[in-house]
C-alpha cells in the first residue's frame, strides 16, 4: 500500500487559521508518527512475526541457508556466559569466532591432554586462575601454545624454546632497531654512564661478596634483574644504569623470563649451543667492552657486537656465543636486557605475567 502526506489529516492550527509555534510542533509530530509507522511497515514478515525478538528460539532461514535465529541465540548464550563454565565468557563478535579457533576446547569443555609435562600443566593452571579473575578476552594464542606443548619437538631444530612456545608469533634471529626503537636510544644515550657504572664495581673484584656470579669458562654475571627479581644491592652500586632500566618501555621486570645485568666472556671461552626458554622475548644486547674476534651466532647467522650499540636477539633460536682474541685482549662485556617480543600483545604480556610471577 502506497502512503503520501496527502492523506495525512491537516493540523488543526490550519483550520484555525492560527500560524503558531505550538502548530508546528504539532506538525512535527505528526512526520515522526508517519515515519515511525513507514519504519515499522517496511519490516520483514519473519521479524514482525517474532515482535524483533531474536533470541525467541524460532529461526528464519538465511538466502545462504544459515539459521539466522540460532545464530543470534548462540550469540546470546555466549554473551551471557555459561553459569557452569566462568571462563567462556566471549565479549565481542571477534572472539565469538576465536571460540571456533583457539579457545574451542574451553568451551567444549575438552581435557587439558594428559600427555603433557608438569610445566605445561602449572601453566595452564596459571593461565585458568587468571582468566577467572580478568577474562579470556586475548588469551587465545596462548592458550593454544600451551596445548601443543607436547608437541615442542616438533619445531624446526633452529628455534626451540625449552620452556614456552607461543605460535604465531612472527620470529627472526636479529630483529631491526624499528623494533624496539625508543628503547634502543635510551640505553645507547646512556652508554657512557653505563660503563663507567660497569668499570666501577668490576674493579671490586669478581666474587660474589661484590655481587657477581662466576661461572665456568671465562663468564660471569653482575645482575641488576635476576629472573624478574630485583637486586637490591647491585642496583644501589649501579644507580644511573637501573634508573635508565626504568625509563624502558619494554623492559621484562614483572616475571620469571625477564632479567638485566653485566654478562663477561673471556677471552679464548665459548658457550655451546643452546635455545633461550621462550619466544615471547627478545635480548637487548648493550656492548661496553668489545675486543675482535668476538662473534653472537643465531640460527645459523653470525653477528658481531659494537661499543654503544644495540643488537636485538630472539635467542630462542640455537646460538652459541666466542671469544676469540688473545689473552691480553680483555673480557667482553655487554649490558643484557630481556625485553618484550614487539609482536606480544598487551593483554598477553599481563597474563605471561601472572603465569610466570616470580612468586608462583
Amino acid at each position: 500500500m502506497c502512503w503520501s502526506l496527502d492523506m495525512l489529516p491537516s493540523p488543526p492550527y490550519i483550520e484555525l487559521g492560527v500560524h503558531s509555534l505550538s502548530g508546528l510542533l504539532w506538525t512535527l509530530a505528526l512526520l515522526f508518527l508517519w515515519h515511525c509507522y513507514r519504519i515499522g511497515s517496511d519490516l520483514p514478515m519473519g521479524v514482525r512475526a517474532r515482535g524483533g525478538k531474536l533470541g525467541s528460539g524460532r529461526s528464519t532461514m538465511s538466502p545462504g541457508g544459515s539459521c539466522a535465529g540460532a545464530k543470534y541465540e548462540t550469540r546470546s548464550k555466549i554473551l551471557r556466559g555459561d553459569p557452569r563454565n566462568p571462563f567462556s565468557s566471549i565479549e565481542t563478535e571477534e572472539d565469538e569466532e576465536l571460540a571456533q579457533g583457539y579457545l574451542t576446547p574451553v568451551l567444549s569443555h575438552a581435557l587439558f591432554p594428559a600427555q603433557a609435562s608438569a610445566q605445561a600443566k602449572k601453566l595452564y593452571s596459571a593461565l585458568q586462575e587468571y582468566a577467572k579473575r580478568y577474562s579470556w578476552v586475548g588469551m587465545g594464542r596462548i592458550h593454544k601454545g600451551l596445548r601443543e606443548q607436547i608437541k615442542s619437538n616438533d619445531h624446526s631444530a633452529i628455534q626451540k624454546p625449552h620452556l614456552f612456545f607461543l605460535p604465531d608469533v612472527p620470529s627472526v634471529p636479529f630483529f631491526p632497531r624499528d623494533a624496539h626503537r625508543h628503547d634502543i636510544e635510551v640505553l645507547e644515550a646512556n652508554y657512557a654512564v653505563i660503563l663507567a657504572e660497569f668499570q666501577a664495581v668490576y674493579q671490586k673484584g669478581l666474587d660474589s661478596k661484590s655481587g657477581w656470579t662466576v661461572g665456568p669458562k671465562g663468564q660471569a654475571v653482575f645482575p641488576l634483574y635476576s629472573a624478574g627479581v630485583y637486586v637490591a644491592a647491585n642496583c644501589r652500586c649501579c644507580p644511573c644504569t637501573y634508573r635508565t632500566l626504568l625509563s624502558l618501555r619494554t623492559f621484562i621486570s614483572s616475571n620469571s623470563l625477564g632479567s638485566a645485568g653485566f654478562w663477561l666472556l673471556g677471552p679464548g671461552a665459548a658457550l655451546g649451543s643452546s635455545y633461550g626458554p621462550t619466544n615471547t622475548r627478545l635480548r637487548c644486547h648493550l656492548g661496553l667492552q668489545t675486543p675482535p674476534l668476538c662473534e653472537l651466532v643465531v640460527g645459523g647467522e653470525p653477528q658481531c657486537w659494537s661499543e654503544g650499540h644495540c643488537l636485538l636477539i630472539d635467542d630462542s633460536f640455537l646460538h652459541t656465543v666466542s671469544h676469540k682474541g688473545p689473552p691480553d685482549a680483555g673480557p667482553r662485556v655487554i649490558l643484557s636486557v630481556d625485553v618484550w617480543h614487539p609482536n606480544v600483545a598487551a593483554a598477553e604480556r599481563q597474563a605471561l605475567d601472572f603465569m610466570f610471577s616470580p612468586d608462583l
